[in-house]
């Protein structure tokens, strides 16, 4: 079969004419290295020139992976973008395409395509193609037109896209939309006092995360609003720090004097906010602290409440919700300060959040970070898709609770209720991937020895701090020295049931669960009282509790071991327990 190329489309494109619908071919494309995102990178051939100064948007990676897109197969650009990143270079983003015929059905090169250099082609003009026959556009097909850069400004050079930007750049511009803004916060340490705000700017090409500081902070906090679309250029970047930030971006940017920032008024061209959601049965087999986007149904929203932070004596204010998605699972969900105030859940909106934290206390839950962005209600597919789901059958249907805040229904036991003889039977642990199960167990043994450590103040920090034997203690991971420290629990307990016994391991919060008494407390009674302490741990036994357990293979020193971790740790409901059990032979007598 014969297949036509849009000849000199190429040499058009890299020369500002904004060519309809050129139809290419791709002759190879591989993946961009050392990227957080994964991206992949075209050599493109319009069957007389060919260049490789060309990117593959990530919403198509699952077509290249699926051998859909793959090289030389024929593409129709339906709407792509140019921008230039650096002298007589251009970078060309493939935002929508069609795929004519795939690299198996060509099998082979069209034509005999020569690299594209500007310096070299003689006579190539910026005039608009003259088709041979009528083509029909994007918005005859009803679909995005094709797209050019937003009308900008005489004195805003080449507009470049976020993924091109790298701290050996001197000269550059970007078009962005503000998804996300924080508010004004301030430091004071031994090296001054400050203040700063963030934000996450967004194009078609990714995201990064944009810092302003002192001055910068004052010149920009109340100009730059969310949701709209600025031409920003000069800023400082740097390698991105991934704990505080969830954009997948290596660098992120920082405002200086020189930096321009300036409104775009066409912002029909720029995205809005991009989410990869993870449904909420995911969450249990994710990490703890792994950052992630979600998206639910607010089912239930608690009163806003007051909590001192630990490390600075300061009064925040939060309030928890229960959302609820199509996987019949519902999660606590987290909002501090001025989000955990004015949060109006009485109409059960549609809650999508981007970069929320995940934790392990009490199950599994979720917090709002000072990166994190909450939309009520957004106009997106799978907003619209859930909205419909839990007005038609999710306000009916019972849910499995992760947080295992309340027992209505058996929700608070936790899923996948297992015995300890049950789990080794079937080799939980033993493959690639951590497993996960509930059980009822007795604490017959707690090690006393090594059970507290002196970690740092700092909150979150939780590293182990050296004595320096001088009144202070230092840490390492913050590179400071402090005049104080806090205690942490790591405690190994021996747990057993009717079948078998297992040695866990349990951190801070579920530790104090199993004693019954903050690590600072116990602590201090080491310090001060010995026999008290004693006590303490031999009451905490022969005591049943509900254990949400983590396990998987570990190997150290050439030697594999089954490493079990408690996760969460719940009071038994002797009710709740019961109904259960009723519930398990039911369903064995019906099989």
């Amino acid at each position: 079969m014969a297949y036509t190329l849009t000849e000199g489309a190429i040499a058009d494109i890299n020369n500002g004419v904004q060519v309809p619908d050129p139809v290419l071919q791709i002759l190879s494309l591989k993946p961009i290295p050392n990227n957080a995102q994964e991206r992949f990178r075209l050599l493109i051939s319009d069957g007389v020139f060919s260049s490789s100064f060309a990117m593959l948007a990530t919403q198509h990676n699952a077509k290249v992976h699926s051998g859909e897109i793959g090289s030389q197969c024929i593409i129709r650009m339906d709407r792509y973008v140019v921008n230039s990143v650096q002298d007589n270079k251009k970078v060309l983003i493939v935002l929508d395409l069609t795929v004519i015929a795939k690299g198996d059905e060509v099998g082979r090169k069209i034509g005999e395509p020569q690299t594209y250099d500007a310096s070299k082609v003689q006579g190539k003009k910026p005039a608009a193609p003259a088709p041979s026959k009528p083509m029909q556009s994007s918005a005859q097909r009803n679909e995005p037109a094709v797209n050019r850069s937003p009308a900008r400004p005489a004195n805003i050079g080449n507009v470049h896209p976020i993924a091109s930007l790298t701290p050996y750049q001197n000269k550059w511009t970007i078009c962005a939309r503000v998804t996300n803004k924080s508010s004004i916060r301030t430091w004071s340490n031994s090296r001054g006092e400050g203040k700063l705000f963030s934000m996450d700017l967004l194009d078609e090409s990714g995201e990064i995360k944009a810092t302003a500081f002192n001055d910068q902070c004052d010149k920009f906090f109340d100009m730059i609003e969310v949701n709209k679309v600025y031409y920003i250029s000069v800023a400082t970047l740097k390698a991105a720090n991934k704990q505080y930030s969830s954009l997948k971006n290596d660098y992120e940017m920082s405002f200086n004097g020189g930096t321009q920032v300036m409104p775009c008024e066409d912002e029909s061209s720029i995205p809005q906010m991009q989410f990869e959601f993870v449904s909420l049965d995911q969450l249990e087999r994710l990490e703890k602290d792994t950052i992630l986007d979600v998206i639910g149904i607010c089912k239930e929203v608690m009163d806003i409440s007051t909590v001192t932070q630990r490390s600075t004596n300061r009064e925040l204010k939060k309030r928890d919700l229960q959302i609820v998605d199509d996987t019949n699972r519902e999660v606590r969900l987290t909002l501090w300060g001025n989000q955990a105030e004015t949060f109006d859940g009485s109409l059960q909106p549609v809650v999508a959040v981007k970069g929320a934290k995940l934790s392990d206390y009490n199950g599994r839950s979720l917090s709002l970070l000072a990166s994190s962005s909450l939309q009520l209600n957004p106009d997106i597919r799978e907003a619209h898709k859930l909205r419909g789901w839990y007005d038609n059958v999710g306000c009916k249907t019972e849910t499995v609770n992760l947080s295992n805040q309340r027992g209505s229904g058996g929700a608070g036991m936790g899923s996948n209720f297992k015995t300890f003889g049950e789990a080794k039977l079937e080799g939980l642990g033993s493959g690639d991937a951590a497993d996960y199960y509930t059980i009822k167990a007795t604490v017959v043994l707690i090690r006393k020895e090594n059970c507290l450590y002196t970690a740092c103040p700092s909150d979150g920090c939780n590293k182990k701090v050296i004595d320096m034997n001088n009144g202070f203690y230092r840490c390492e991971k913050c590179n400071r020295e402090y005049d104080t420290f806090k205690w942490r629990l790591m405690v190994s307990a021996n747990l057993a049931d009717a079948t078998n016994n297992q040695w866990v391991t349990m951190f801070q919060d579920q530790a104090e669960a199993v004693l019954g008494m903050p690590a600072q407390d116990i602590g201090n009674m080491r310090e001060s009282n010995n026999d008290a302490f004693l006590q303490l741990f031999h009451e905490a036994t022969f005591k049943n509790h509900i254990f949400r357990l983590r396990v998987k293979m570990e190997t150290y020193q050439d030697e594999s071991r089954l490493k079990t971790t408690a996760m969460a740790v719940n009071p038994l409901d002797p009710k709740e327990y019961n109904r259960r059990l009723i519930t398990d032979i039911k369903s064995m007598m019906d099989a």
